[in-house]
């Protein structure tokens, strides 16, 4: 790992105000041989195999463990389409489409051929059980599927097995995001968050972490439930009346507020190109883009500027400015 790589982690660590000196869980792997341990015979990785680590990790991970337990208990029934969770498995006739568009339309292309996003390094976190990235996968692109729950990734891994382009392409990581800095800053051309945020404790950490793992250039995709009171009205207390949403999977302290997002992602550098209002019909059981955005929405944005650019930028001027001859 370089000294530059380094840096980034320890800049990264300033700009949260974290020590950089307890940060086990963050630097262990650059001080070990090995950062990203496979599971013989499977497509899952384990990001520390330190059991001692465990209690420190669990300071840095953004995602409570009553939150993975709560979604843990589903993970038999994560792929019926029609049981607990079916209205996450008919989002993806809005949310697939809506990622393909955002990164090929960034790069002035059209959606042509089977794979319009061969090319393309995408990190879905909170992956769970692959919902959300097996379809990414199968339009061609890297997918790296990021989640704390063994037994989500469990049947992730499983499920992938009927789909030979799904386990070329779809890869899965058991651990939190803000471990991956270690390996992976600004290195994929997307990061997607997709009805995360509302299971987040530390929202702001959440949110900048993500921003620090795309690329220059590169889009960050999220959906999500805003904090209003018709958002908890339809989105929490109707859905899970009407079985729509899990008993208990939504909480009002957890919302995030749409208004508070964007100005986090400007902060960290990224531009907003689109913000979407999103709608089920319970009846119809369908998803439709909407313009208002109370309840729930989904939103793109575009890394404009990077503070690890700006360090380098310094860095290599220093690295490379003669010094200037004095006269005599």
């Amino acid at each position: 790992m370089s000294l530059r790589t380094l840096g980034n982690v320890c800049l990264h660590c300033a700009r949260r105000r974290l020590p950089i000196r307890p940060l086990g869980p963050v630097l262990s792997p650059m001080l070990r041989s090995v950062s990203m341990t496979k599971v013989p015979s499977r497509n899952v990785y384990i990001l520390s195999d330190d059991p001692t680590l465990d209690e420190q990790k669990d300071k840095y991970k953004t995602m409570e463990q009553t939150e993975v337990k709560k979604f843990g208990q589903f993970s038999q029934r994560w792929w019926n389409e029609t049981g607990d969770i079916q209205a996450l498995h008919l989002l993806n006739k809005l949310r697939v489409p809506f990622i393909r568009d955002g990164l090929l339309q960034e790069d002035g292309r059209f959606a042509e051929g089977p794979f319009p996003l061969q090319g393309y390094k995408i990190l879905d976190v909170g992956c769970g059980g692959g919902i959300l990235s097996e379809p990414l996968g199968r339009l061609g692109a890297s997918v790296t599927g990021v989640d704390l729950s063994e037994e989500l990734l469990d049947v992730a891994e499983l499920h992938s097995l009927h789909d030979p382009l799904v386990t070329q392409n779809v890869k899965y990581v058991c651990g939190s995001i803000e471990e991956l800095l270690t390996t992976e800053i600004e290195n994929f051309d997307a990061v997607v968050a997709s009805e995360v945020l509302e299971h987040i404790a530390d929202l702001r950490s959440f949110v900048e972490t993500c921003c620090d793992l795309v690329k220059p250039g590169g889009s960050l995709f999220i959906t999500s439930i805003n904090k209003t009171a018709i958002a908890y009205a339809l989105a929490v207390v109707a859905a899970e009346a009407l079985n729509i949403a899990p008993k208990g999977s939504h909480e009002w302290d957890k919302l995030v507020s749409l208004r508070e997002l964007e100005a986090l992602l400007e902060g960290s550098g990224f531009q907003v190109r689109l913000v979407h209002g999103i709608f089920y019909n319970p009846v119809c059981k369908k998803w439709s883009w909407i313009p208002n955005t109370s309840s729930n929405f989904a939103i793109h944005a575009v890394k404009t500027g990077s503070p690890y650019m700006e360090q380098t930028t310094v860095e290599e001027t220093i690295d490379t400015q003669e010094p200037q001859k004095e006269n005599t």
